[in-house]
């Protein structure tokens, strides 16, 4: 659907939840590009999440507006894509990441970063859901009330 794809190509952040070691779920807030049917994220080579999904790879995504009227939901398994390295692959997807969210600036940012390692892993939707408006979903009303 172009709408969900659209929407999905704009700056707004996903937040990624995986288990910790100890089975808890952990939540961060991270940047990530949609391309390929699923969703390429990049955590810093120390980022604990990073080993989380290599220890676990099972994950939820949610990406929605600050009003809550348009979400998408995503579960889904992290693949390893790249490990921890210093000029793979992430860097031309870190590279679009930072324009998209930071303007044509970004790239200034990321920049003196480059040399930090960084791993690439791909989330591959097993299950995505998506919500536009303000209406509740039928399935929740009890009721008819509109």
């Amino acid at each position: 659907d172009q709408e969900v794809i659209d929407f999905l190509a704009g700056n707004t952040v996903c937040r990624l939840g995986c288990l910790d070691g100890d089975g808890w779920p952990y939540v961060v807030p991270i940047w990530f590009e949609y391309s390929d049917n699923g969703f390429y994220i990049i955590p810093r080579e120390r980022s604990l999440w990073a080993k989380y999904i290599q220890n676990d790879p099972r994950v939820s995504l949610c990406i929605d507006e600050a009003d809550g009227l348009r979400k998408v939901m995503v579960k889904g398994e992290g693949k390893i894509i790249e490990e921890a390295n210093v000029g793979g692959k992430w860097v031309e997807i870190a590279t679009r990441m930072s324009v998209r969210y930071l303007g044509v600036n970004g790239p200034d940012y990321l920049a003196p970063t480059l040399p930090e390692p960084r791993w690439l892993i791909f989330v591959r939707p097993e299950k995505m859901v998506t919500w536009q408006g303000v209406d509740w979903a039928k399935r929740y009303k009890t009721t008819d009330w509109g």
